[in-house]
């Protein structure tokens, strides 16, 4: 069961990274600070929304799966 739970654990990890990574880089760093006061705000639409909200899913499954894995051990 443990060794299960490691490796979804790693599974789930891998699939954040690797959603974090696909997602655009639209806007360039120095907008956060006040370059571009338009880039900072704006609607996510289509696949840029999808993998917003999966982005949140894994981050949510990754605490789950973590405090699990913690609690059987």
């Amino acid at each position: 069961m443990e060794t299960s739970i490691k490796i979804a654990e790693i599974i789930v990890s891998i699939l954040l990274i690797a959603v974090i990574l696909m997602q655009s880089k639209s806007s360039s760093f120095s907008g956060a600070f006040g370059g571009d006061p338009g880039s900072i705000y704006h609607t996510r639409r289509g696949l840029e929304k999808t993998l917003f909200q999966l982005t949140i899913v894994l981050a949510v499954v990754f605490v789950a799966v973590s405090l699990l894995s913690v609690a059987l051990s």
